[in-house]
């Protein structure tokens, strides 16, 4: 029964990330132990720095404290780790040229060959605004990175406050997927 549990919990995984549309990554220190830290508190000094809006420091956090909740860590004045994020943006334009060389039917009267021409094609040029949010869990006692969980994906601006919520969330909530890290038993 547990390894039928087991492969449909790898099913669902595979299809959240199929179906994400934010590109996650993470890296972290192989000597740190990770069951060692069951609490955490926010590194104010670094969050204030980030160059966002105060409300969407907010619901980074929010999100946050909500992943780290359901990992079972608590928040402390005294934390194991202090969590800090970093955000940047960039301009992302694609160029699709769809200009098209080939053969080509050519009618002359009844019938018509084959023949080499030129086809109409057109160029389209997009631009969007992609994003990365940084993750940082470190170590409260060594004062070190132990952990960095990174989101990758197009920015939209919406008007819907309720559509700009979920789509910190849904940044927010693969990046902590990756976290605590799988380690390998040897």
């Amino acid at each position: 029964m547990k390894n039928i549990y087991f492969l449909v919990s790898i099913l669902f995984l595979m299809v959240v990330y199929a179906c994400s549309s934010v590109e996650v990554y993470s890296d972290y220190d192989k000597a740190t132990d990770f069951t060692g830290f069951k609490t955490y508190a926010f590194y104010k000094k670094g969050i204030d720095r980030v160059e966002i809006s105060d409300l969407d420091k907010k619901r980074i956090l929010r999100a946050i404290e909500r992943e780290l909740k359901a990992k079972g860590m608590v928040l402390s004045d005294n934390p194991d780790l202090l969590v800090n994020i970093f955000t940047k943006s960039r301009e992302k334009i694609d160029v699709y040229n769809n200009s098209y060389y080939g053969w080509y039917p050519w009618y002359y009267g009844y019938g018509g060959y084959y023949g080499p021409g030129y086809g109409f094609g057109y160029t389209n040029v997009s631009s969007s605004t992609e994003g990365t949010l940084f993750i940082d869990l470190i170590d409260a006692r060594k004062k070190e990175l132990a952990w960095q969980g990174i989101g990758v994906g197009i920015l939209s601006y919406y008007k819907d406050v309720d559509k700009k919520e979920a789509r910190i969330n849904e940044f927010v909530t693969h990046i902590m997927t990756q976290y605590p890290p799988q380690l390998e038993v040897k």
